[in-house]
């Protein structure tokens, strides 16, 4: 892990996972882009979603990632996640067969149960890597893959940013990040016993700007990245 503290050029008021996801609840899915993880999820070349037969999504948060796989086929998804407000937007969406508040590295799902573990955008917020991938593999049969999309190293520490939202009152809140540098995953991911079978990477194109005018000056650089991990039969 590389020290965020480091690189934060904008100072703001950090509050812990809970509290923060808690706070941002109600304008979350106006501000997170889909460029920044359905759109990485839409150009992949595996798995093949339709197959999936039960997934698990790892910090499901409000069902974003849910919703969308229930569109690609998959029928069968469970979901956890830390923060009850942002379960309440979940169970609201009928997306999910199972919803409970627990940690994403200590899920209390079913072992061997799951042909797709999906985790996005939760990485940032843990302080090392391998409870993630090491319960990912509990969770998974023998030939399922393991998904995850992180916010891009590179753009946490070139841009100084942190995961934040902005309060009811105008004040911008960070929430606990830190930085994982792309071979900390192939470490975790390999260490866990998954194989790497696919990796994409996001990077500010006119799809972002069309949203984030501002982000002029950081076309071209990395945003976020997907990895496809599969657990060998």
């Amino acid at each position: 892990m590389t020290n965020f503290a480091g690189f934060d050029s904008r100072g703001y008021r950090m509050v812990d996972v809970r509290t923060g996801y808690g706070r941002w609840v109600d304008t979350y899915e106006q501000t997170v882009e889909d460029a920044m993880d359905i759109g990485l999820l839409e150009n992949l070349a595996e798995p093949s979603w339709a197959t999936v037969h039960r997934a698990a999504d790892l910090g499901c948060g409000t069902g974003r990632t849910g919703s969308w796989l229930r569109s690609r086929g998959v029928n069968g998804v469970d979901g956890v996640d830390l923060t009850p407000q942002m379960l309440a937007v979940a169970r609201s969406k009928g997306a999910y067969e199972h919803l409970s508040e627990a940690d994403v590295r200590e899920s209390g799902l079913a072992s061997g149960t799951y042909d797709l573990v999906i985790a996005s955008l939760v990485d940032e917020h843990l302080p090392v890597l391998g409870p993630l991938y090491t319960e990912a593999w509990r969770l998974a049969v023998p030939g399922a893959s393991f998904v995850l999309v992180a916010f891009h190293p590179h753009f946490i520490m070139a841009t100084g940013m942190p995961t934040h939202f902005t309060s009811g009152s105008g004040e911008h809140v960070a929430i606990t990040t830190h930085v994982h540098l792309i071979s900390d995953h192939v470490a975790a991911g390999l260490g866990a016993g998954w194989r790497l079978v696919e990796m994409r990477e996001g990077v500010v194109d006119e799809r972002w700007l069309a949203v984030k005018p501002t982000w002029e000056r950081f076309r071209g650089h990395p945003v976020s990245a997907v990895l496809v991990w599969r657990r060998p039969d």
